[in-house]
C-alpha cells in the first residue's frame, strides 16, 4: 500500500469508533430522559440525513480540497456537536450535527482511497477499510456498551466532580470529544495523493444539482455500476436497521440490558471484519459479480435470526450473519468506486454511491420507527424484513444476467 494509506485507516478507525460509541450514549441519554422506543432509530436518522441534503454539494467539495485535511476539519464539526450535546441540546439535534461533519467526510475518505490506490489493489483496499469500520463499529458499541454502564458511570462520576453537569453521562461524552480530536490530529499527517479535478463550472446550487442529477444517472444506468450500487444501497440500508432491531431483538427476548445488547451487536461486527478479509484476499475485483447469491442468503439468516430465543445459538447466527454481509459488500463497494472512478470524478462518485445508500438507510429507518410507533410487533416484523431482502436480491441477480444477455446476444 502507498505512503500515508495506514495512517489514513487508523484516522478513520478512531473517527469511526467515536460515531459508533456516540450512537450507543445517546440512545441511553433517550432512555435517561424517559422519551420512547421509536426515538432511537431517529438517532440515526437525523445523522444520515445530511448525506442525503448534502449530496450534489459534498462530492464537489471533496474534489475541490486536499481530503485529508477536509477529513480533519470535519471531525472538527463532530466534535461541535458533541459540546452542543454536553451542553442540553436534544441529543437528536446533537446528533444531526455529528452527522454533518460525517456527511462531508465520506466523500473524501473513500475518495482519498481511490486516488491512493491502484485499480488491482482496490478489492484490498476497501478489505482494510471496511475491516476498519466494522472492527470500529464492534469496539465502538463495546465502548458504548461501557461508557453506559452503571460500573463506569459511577466511577467516572466519583472522579470527576464538575459543577453543573446535565447528565450522569457527560463525562462520558468528554471522553469521546477525546477521541474526535485524536481522529483529527491522525488525519492531519495523511498526505496529499496529489490528485487534482477541474472545478465545477458553476458553483450555483441549481447547476451543481444538475451535475450531480447526470452524475447519479450515469452510475445507475452502467451495467456494472448500476447492479453494485443497487447491492450496497440494500446493504447499508438493511445494516442501519438491523442495528436498532439486532438491540430491540436482543432486550425483548433473550432478556439482556442495553450495555450486554450492545456486546451483542459486537459479535456481527467480527463476522463482517472476517467476511471482509476473506474477500480482500480471495474476490478479485474482476469477479465482484459472483458474490450476488450471498445477498439471498443473508436476507434468510436475517429471517431466521428472529426466532432464535437461545443465547447460544445467537452467537453463532450473528457472527454468520456478518460474514456473509463482509464477503457481498466488500466486493460490490470495490467495483463500484472502480466505475465511478471512471466515469465521474472520486468525490463526485463516492457522493452519488453516499446519497442513494443513505436515501435507503432513511427510508428504511422511517418504516421501522413507524412500525415501533404502531406497536408492531418485532419477530414478524425482522422476519418479513429479511424476506424481502431475500426477493429483491433474487431481482437483481436476475437483472444481472439480463443485462449480460442484451450486451452479448445470441
Amino acid at each position: 500500500m502507498p505512503p500515508g494509506f495506514h495512517l489514513l485507516i487508523a484516522a478513520q478507525f478512531a473517527s469511526a469508533l467515536a460515531d459508533n460509541a456516540l450512537l450507543i450514549v445517546t440512545i441511553a441519554l433517550l432512555h435517561e430522559q424517559g422519551l420512547p422506543a421509536w426515538w432511537a432509530p431517529l438517532l440515526k436518522f437525523s445523522f444520515t440525513i445530511s448525506y442525503v441534503l448534502l449530496a450534489p454539494w459534498v462530492g464537489p467539495l471533496a474534489d475541490a480540497l486536499p481530503k485529508a485535511r477536509l477529513m480533519a476539519w470535519m471531525n472538527g464539526v463532530k466534535m461541535l456537536g458533541l459540546v452542543a450535546l454536553l451542553a442540553g441540546l436534544h441529543p437528536v439535534a446533537a446528533y444531526a450535527v455529528v452527522g454533518l461533519g460525517a456527511a462531508c467526510y465520506a466523500p473524501a475518505k473513500y475518495g482519498l482511497v481511490t486516488e491512493l490506490v491502484a485499480p488491482r489493489q482496490l478489492v484490498a483496499a476497501n478489505s482494510w477499510l471496511e475491516v476498519s469500520i466494522v472492527g470500529a463499529a464492534l469496539l465502538g458499541t463495546v465502548l458504548g456498551g461501557v461508557l453506559v454502564s452503571d460500573g463506569l458511570r459511577a466511577m467516572l462520576a466519583s472522579l470527576v466532580s464538575l459543577p453543573g453537569l446535565l447528565s450522569s453521562l457527560s463525562p462520558s461524552l468528554a471522553l469521546l470529544l477525546l477521541l474526535y480530536g485524536l481522529a483529527a490530529v491522525a488525519q492531519l499527517g495523511v498526505p496529499d495523493s496529489g490528485a487534482r479535478y477541474a472545478r465545477s463550472a458553476s458553483l450555483r446550487p441549481g447547476a451543481l444539482l444538475r451535475d450531480f442529477l447526470r452524475a447519479n444517472r450515469a452510475l445507475w444506468r452502467d451495467a456494472e455500476g448500476g447492479v453494485s450500487l443497487a447491492v450496497t444501497t440494500l446493504f447499508w440500508g438493511v445494516g442501519a436497521t438491523l442495528q436498532f432491531a439486532v438491540l430491540r431483538w436482543a432486550q425483548q427476548v433473550l432478556q439482556l440490558g442495553l450495555d450486554r445488547s450492545a456486546y451483542l451487536q459486537a459479535v456481527v461486527a467480527v463476522g463482517v471484519v472476517l467476511g471482509a478479509a476473506a474477500a480482500g484476499r480471495w474476490v478479485p475485483l474482476t469477479r465482484a459479480l459472483r458474490v450476488l447469491p450471498l445477498g439471498v442468503l443473508l436476507g434468510l439468516l436475517m429471517a431466521g435470526l428472529a426466532w432464535v430465543d437461545s443465547f447460544a445459538l445467537a452467537l453463532p447466527l450473528l457472527a454468520l450473519v456478518g460474514a456473509v454481509g463482509g464477503l457481498l459488500v466488500v466486493p460490490m463497494n470495490a467495483l463500484l468506486q472502480h466505475r465511478g472512478y471512471q466515469l465521474l470524478t472520486a468525490g463526485r462518485s463516492i457522493a452519488v454511491q453516499g446519497f442513494n445508500e443513505n436515501l435507503s438507510i432513511l427510508g428504511m429507518l422511517a418504516l421501522y420507527a413507524g412500525a415501533l410507533a404502531l406497536d408492531a410487533p418485532l419477530l414478524p416484523l425482522m422476519t418479513v424484513f429479511g424476506s424481502l431482502i431475500a426477493l429483491v436480491m433474487l431481482a437483481l441477480m436476475r437483472w444481472r444476467r439480463a443485462s449480460i444477455g442484451i450486451q452479448q446476444p445470441g
